[in-house]
């Protein structure tokens, strides 16, 4: 038996679009239009008291009511969490959030999700946010590729890591996933495959990493026209096989 799940990785921006507005319903709604089963989400703000801009996981999520919700809280802000979330249509079993915090940077975490699919896999989802420096990455990538974040043991299904690497050439951070991993190459698969800054994107710093044990069948860039002003990333969507 062989199932597919749809996923996306999208750096909201606090919900702050380039028209310089703090929206999470915006954001609701181009999660929306992604249609997947699973969205990993970076730069999100659950902050309930205080001002209503900064209540954003609560209010994305309030229009996205299919979707199960992780919160991986990477350091305070704005008086609540800000981190990464991510939401899946099909059941969560287990959540942690690992520290990827290097040195004095600024603090940075993956949120594994364990999503248990139709035909009874356990799916492992890996969102991440990486830092801006090299020397912090290359720190990064070599903690996520240890068997306490990535190749745990325990895991009985395949992974995969997605999120906003932060890195627009490849370097070794790339070098050392594509080592470990099956690695998309949006280049190789769009005519157009950037990511950053939102309308008109010269960076692809989004990637998706996964198991040999999946099929990428489909691979695609979301430009609708919320898109391209609700953040300053653009999310992108990919389709797996899964074979149980």
């Amino acid at each position: 038996m062989s199932i597919r799940i749809r996923v996306a990785t999208y750096n909201v921006h606090k919900c702050r679009g380039l028209d310089r507005r703090t929206v999470p319903e915006r954001i609701a709604d181009v999660i929306a239009e992604l249609d997947a089963d699973v969205v990993a989400i970076q730069e999100i703000l659950d902050a309930r008291s205080g001002r209503p801009q900064f209540d954003q996981a609560r209010r994305v999520h309030s229009r996205l009511r299919d979707y199960g919700v992780c919160f991986g809280e990477n350091r305070k802000l704005q008086g609540g969490a800000y981190g990464n979330m991510t939401l899946s249509c099909f059941p969560v079993s287990d959540c942690q959030n690992y520290d990827l915090t290097w040195r004095h940077r600024e603090r940075r975490g993956c949120l594994r999700s364990d999503i248990a699919l139709p035909d009874h896999t356990m799916l492992h989802i890996f969102n991440v946010h990486l830092g801006t420096s090299f020397t912090e990455r290359r720190h990064q990538a070599r903690k996520l590729l240890t068997d306490q974040v990535l190749q745990r043991a325990e895991y009985r299904g395949p992974r995969i890591v997605v999120g906003d690497f932060n890195e627009w050439t490849r370097g070794l951070t790339s070098r050392m996933m594509a080592d470990a991993f099956e690695e998309i190459k949006p280049g190789k698969i769009l005519r157009y495959a950037r990511t950053y800054p939102g309308i008109l994107p010269v960076f692809h710093l989004d990637h998706f990493y996964y198991d040999k044990r999946l099929t990428l069948r489909s691979f695609h860039l979301h430009r609708s026209r919320n898109a391209l002003i609700a953040s300053d990333h653009l999310p992108i969507v990919a389709e797996f096989e899964a074979s149980g």
